[in-house]
């Protein structure tokens, strides 16, 4: 346990290390510490993109569900890749062409100066609701290997994770994003090979899994499975593609770069998920006792440790500490960007507002670094809230977030990407509807209520009765709330000169591509100069781990995840050797 410790304490240093450097890109504007100044490379955005749409909730909740379930969980996991696609095709760029710093000054260009507060006051709290689901899972896993209480260590790790998020902003965020893909990637990757081998190879685990691998156990009636894996499609594509999460796609240096960023992110997204459940899906048939190994510290949510068995009871000695290292990773890449892109919307689209109109660039950066950890602290106080909540599935409370809490929000903020003639008061007033279908849908229309409607006399079992939840929500705000902003069409009437200018202005920037400003190189140079050499030092740690006790093949998997990560660093150095030598032949030559 002694060298897990050392490797996520070494971990740490290397993160914040990260912070460090690229916090002189961060203290020039609130444009810089929020998005970047939008002069990103699209591997750094599309790595951020990929990462903030998963945190230790995959290797915790998530991996509980694929260890009792099956295959079922992938479904979530595909509807992303999906979500991504369509991004590619469509919304990515058009999100960068809207020319914001914050996502909501979008939401205030596109539909006016009320919805900017009605929404900034809106997406904070479910934000907030959202990372401490992602911080509870974290500690969980925390706890589970170093054996301390699950509250104290959210209140460790939180501190941990926000005093990170501080020190970067935008830059500090998407750099470390980039590194931990790239751990993330190669620890997972070795993780699933010994899987697959140890139960014997991809038809062993297919036939050999305790319940019905496709659909899971308990779940009495295909049509709701299906049903429901079509309906996930739905609510992820808008999850993804909206205005709220425009914030992905908004650093990238120009149009191109945010489609490339999209299409990164979707072919991440489409090889990750097989990867990161390989285990528990090996782990249910090599251990099926593996969800009461700790149960003393966990309770009912022990199946959420599952994945942290495999690797106990699997994997080479230094291991759990480096999967250790890629929850962390998981789980920073979404707190911080949550934290920042918060951050963001309060500063610039409240305080400059309301409490300073006069205040300076540099004032606005330093509020916005209060505000951070004012945030953060919420944060803190969601998890130990929701670990209060014992009964209660990680799995579940993030499909009843996104889905009754969320999507009233995001419904007007995708339909309004492409459906133009509404008026300005379509986007509250679909969002009151939305929050009357969620608590219809929620304390109405229950799965209770459904089974007597169907005549089912045994009801449905736990598990169907909260995929019916979930999808009840997704088809009530699908039809009841986008329908009734589709409706609102009917209504729309030309603006007032000063509104209708600012709309064109609006749509004309959003079909107008944004092209790379000059003098760009320099800085791309320097994103990957800095982060190659970043990344060959921590290859080379890596690549030590090797040093440690274990059988051949346990080395051989610490020079594979080494050997991975000083091939990117590597690569990165070698793309940023040309441009500086043909700058340095110029200096000559003048």
């Amino acid at each position: 346990m002694n060298i897990d410790i050392l490797v996520v304490f070494v971990y740490f240093v290397f993160m914040v290390a990260i912070g460090v450097i690229f916090k002189r890109f961060a203290g020039r504007s609130t444009s810089d510490y929020f998005r970047g100044g939008g002069k990103m490379l699209w591997w750094m955005v599309g790595s951020t993109a990929f990462m903030t749409q998963f945190s230790a909730w995959t290797f915790t909740g998530a991996a509980g569900k694929a260890f009792t379930d099956g295959f079922p969980i992938m479904v979530v996991f595909m509807a992303n890749a999906f979500g991504f696609l369509l991004s590619w095709l469509f919304f990515s760029y058009r999100f960068r062409q809207m020319r914001t710093i914050t996502p909501i000054e979008g939401v205030r260009r596109r539909f006016g100066a009320t919805n900017e507060q009605v929404f900034t006051w809106a997406t904070m709290p479910t934000s907030i609701v959202y990372t401490g689901i992602w911080l509870n899972g974290l500690a969980l896993f925390v706890s589970a290997v170093f054996k301390v209480d699950i509250g104290t260590t959210i209140v460790i790790t939180g501190a941990a994770v926000l005093f990170i998020s501080l020190i970067g902003g935008a830059w500090g965020v998407v750099a470390s994003d980039f590194v931990q893909m790239v751990v993330i990637m190669s620890v997972t990757v070795v993780c699933a090979v010994a899987a697959i081998v140890k139960v014997g190879g991809p038809s062993n685990l297919i036939e050999q899994f305790p319940v019905d691998s496709i659909m899971g156990p308990n779940m009495n009636y295909p049509l709701l499975f299906i049903s429901w894996f079509i309906f996930m499609f739905v609510k992820q594509l808008q999850n993804i593609n909206n205005m709220n999460d425009s914030y992905r796609f908004l650093t990238a240096k120009d149009s191109e770069n945010a489609r490339k960023a999209a299409l990164l992110a979707f072919v991440l997204m489409l090889i990750g998920p097989a990867i990161w459940f390989m285990p528990p899906w090996a782990t249910a048939i090599l251990y099926p006792d593996a969800a009461m190994a700790h149960s003393a510290e966990l309770g009912k949510k022990a199946a959420d440790a599952v994945y942290l068995v495999f690797v106990e009871r699997v994997m080479p000695a230094g291991m759990v500490g480096l999967l250790m290292s890629a929850v962390f990773a998981a789980t920073m890449s979404s707190m911080d960007s949550g934290l920042n892109r918060n951050a963001g919307v309060f500063v610039r689209n409240f305080y400059s507002i309301f409490v300073d109109k006069k205040a300076s660039d540099q004032k606005l950066l330093k509020v916005s670094q209060v505000v951070t950890l004012v945030f953060g602290v919420l944060i803190i106080m969601v998890a130990l809230f929701i670990n209060s909540l014992r009964g209660l599935s990680l799995f579940d409370a993030m499909m009843y977030v996104s889905t009754l809490l969320q999507m009233p929000i995001l419904v007007p903020l995708f339909f309004g990407v492409f459906i133009r003639k509404t008026p300005d008061w379509a986007a509250w007033a679909t969002l009151v509807v939305g929050m009357v279908v969620s608590y219809v849908v929620s304390f109405v229309i229950t799965p209770e209520v459904i089974a007597n409607w169907l005549g089912l006399e045994n009801g449905f079992t736990g598990r169907e009765a909260a995929d019916m939840r979930v999808m009840a929500g997704i088809i009530g705000h699908l039809f009841i709330t986008g329908g009734f902003f589709c409706l609102t069409t009917k209504f729309y009437k030309e603006p007032a000169k000063e509104r209708a200018e600012e709309i064109k202005a609006f749509w004309n920037d959003v079909e107008t591509p944004v092209i790379e400003e000059a003098g760009q190189d320099e800085m791309d140079r320097q994103q990957r100069h800095m982060l190659g050499k970043l990344i060959l030092i921590f290859g080379a740690a890596v690549s030590a781990m090797v040093l440690i006790p274990n059988p051949f093949w346990g080395r051989m998997a610490f020079v594979f995840c080494g050997l991975v990560i000083v091939t990117v660093g590597g690569l990165l150095l070698k793309s940023a050797r040309p441009t500086e030598e043909i700058a340095q032949s110029r200096q000559v030559n003048s």
